[in-house]
């Protein structure tokens, strides 16, 4: 596809994602800058003055197949520390990199851009979150400070300035007019929509009760808007909202977009696979046809299931095993959310499925709740996620963990013969499950303090048992770490001498949220995504720097 002409550059394509997903962190924009150039205009999360923690788990909820509800609630790192981490970016000649910003008043909206322009080609002005009280919508929705702002960060940046419209307002027309007024040089339309209200066994799902809506049921309402602000102004329009086809693509140039963002469509995807629906959408365009839809995840499934705590098994202080009353089904390497109506939800690797239970160690204040939940209590469970591992057949497995890392690698070594389990603890009381391990394959312990098993670091113990492998076993190795940073990192360290990158896999929480590949939260250093990407992930993924 030729270059198109995008303010101050050339772009590679007429694609963009959307801000808030997916490309929420700077591993995951050079990543796709560099193996990416389906994608033209790289938009970043909305960034603010002050670093913001946003809303607690859930902040995503399905209500039909490619259609969410989201409440993240601007969740960032602030300008201040973005701007640096934006510095690093190598961002090509031929790609443009939309920085969104947001504030709380005129001001706040000039110091955010004055920060951020030194780093972008271009900023996007958030008027139109739905879900942020204060900020985004209750913005968006006054033609007069629309102007006022857009004017304000005009005369403090030398860069393209893009509004980015609200579709909740009677007159969005009005809107675009007072922003371009103000001096825009192009507009996008259109945010979420909403907000909306999910729920599911009489609870609502999203922790701030309400959030925006995306996906496929938004596209009739996304046209709409940009063929209204098309009609009412005369500059460049990204458009946004329900785009899954190069049909939907179509209907937004035909309707006056020059750049479209798709977003929601990319639910569950790997990065491979998503590079290569950008690449079927290209092609889509360029020949008339419309096969990309066909690669979408209509088939991620984000609905809850009820389970009962059975049990809270005390392990230490810190440390509990709780047993529920279902089996769930999960292949060795998923995961699944533990959601429990008014204390949140987080990721798990279940240690047994059948029952479904689980490790906890009091980390936060969800994993702190959950060390005293009682017998009775009704949770509700989704997945699973993630990618089920595969080592090949005849592989000597050798698993290490540390934490509650042994629920995964128990899953491994109970669906794989030939497994060796290694796990280290600080001390012998904070050791959970070890006889049933045994039960499955043999078990290596190491504690720090020698209290059982070897004295010192299970990496230690790991680098002892490899030297004394011979040449053809060694040849069969196949890794896979799971426990805290720290752990896997000397793991990988160690598995380095006797093999190479592609033998060992890791397992490292990265803060995943969301499951399915939209928040980015989960950012691996070489830009991958935990959550649909892994967990168990090669160790150039998981050291790598950028």
């Amino acid at each position: 596809m030729s270059k198109i002409p995008f303010f101050t550059k050339q772009i590679t394509s007429p694609f963009t994602i959307p801000s808030g997903i997916v490309t929420t962190a700077t591993t995951i924009i050079q990543r796709i800058f560099d193996t990416m150039p389906e994608v033209g205009v790289m938009t970043t999360k909305s960034v603010g003055l002050a670093p913001r923690a946003g809303y607690r788990e859930p902040v995503i909820s399905q209500y039909a197949p490619g259609c969410f509800v989201n409440a993240v609630g601007l969740t960032n790192p602030g300008a201040e520390q973005l701007a640096a981490q934006l510095a690093t970016l190598r961002v090509p000649e031929d790609r443009f990199l939309l920085t969104s910003i947001f504030g709380g008043s005129v001001e706040e909206f000039v110091e955010v851009a004055k920060i951020m322009a030194p780093v972008s080609d271009g900023l996007e002005l958030n008027l139109s979150c739905p879900h942020a009280k204060g900020y985004g919508m209750a913005m968006g929705q006054d033609p007069e400070l629309v102007r006022e702002i857009t004017a304000a960060v005009k005369a403090a940046v030398n860069i393209p300035v893009i509004p980015k419209l609200t579709p909740n307002t009677p007159n969005i027309a009005e809107i675009a007019r007072a922003a371009v007024a103000g001096g825009a040089d192009g507009l996008c339309a259109i945010n979420t929509v909403g907000p909306g209200y999910t729920s599911a066994h009489g609870h609502p799902v999203l922790s701030n009760g309400v959030g925006g809506m995306s996906g496929k049921g938004v596209l009739p309402i996304g046209l709409k808007c940009v063929r209204e602000v098309a009609e009412a102004v005369d500059c460049p329009i990204i458009g946004c909202g329900g785009v899954s086809s190069a049909d939907d693509v179509r209907a937004y140039q035909d309707a006056g977009a020059s750049v479209v963002g798709i977003g929601s469509s990319l639910v569950g995807l790997t990065t491979e696979e998503m590079g290569q629906y950008f690449k079927t959408l290209e092609a889509d365009l360029a020949h008339g046809s419309n096969n990309a839809e066909s690669q979408i995840r209509y088939d991620v499934d984000m609905q809850f299931r009820p389970v009962t705590l059975v049990s809270n098994e005390r392990v230490c202080d810190d440390i509990c095993i709780l047993t529920f009353d279902r089996k769930i089904n999960l292949k060795a390497g998923e995961f699944v959310f533990l959601w429990i109506p008014g204390l949140g939800e987080k990721p798990f690797s279940a240690l047994t499925d059948d029952p479904f239970s689980l490790a906890v160690i009091d980390v936060g204040v969800f994993t702190h709740d959950l060390m005293s939940l009682q017998p009775g209590t009704e949770a509700y469970v989704r997945g699973p996620h993630g990618i089920a591992v595969d080592p090949p057949e005849g592989a000597k497995i050798i698993t290490v963990s540390g934490g509650t890392g042994l629920a995964a690698v128990y899953q491994v070594a109970r669906d794989f013969p030939n497994t060796e389990i290694f796990t280290g603890a600080r001390t012998a009381e904070r050791l959970y499950f070890i006889e049933e391990c045994k039960k499955i394959a043999p078990v290596h312990i190491a504690t720090d303090d020698g209290s059982e098993g070897h004295h010192g670091f299970v990496t230690e113990l790991l680098r002892d048992y490899l030297q004394g492998l011979g040449e053809e076993e060694r040849s069969k190795l196949m890794f896979y770490n799971c426990g805290p940073a720290p752990m896997v990192h000397a793991a990988i360290a160690v598995e380095r001498e006797f093999c190479g990158d592609a033998r060992i896999h890791s397992a490292i929480d990265y803060l995943t949220k969301c499951g399915v590949g939209l928040c980015g939260a989960c950012a691996a250093p070489d830009g991958r995504r935990l959550c649909v990407d892994g967990p168990f992930m090669d160790a150039s993924a998981t050291t790598k720097c950028v």
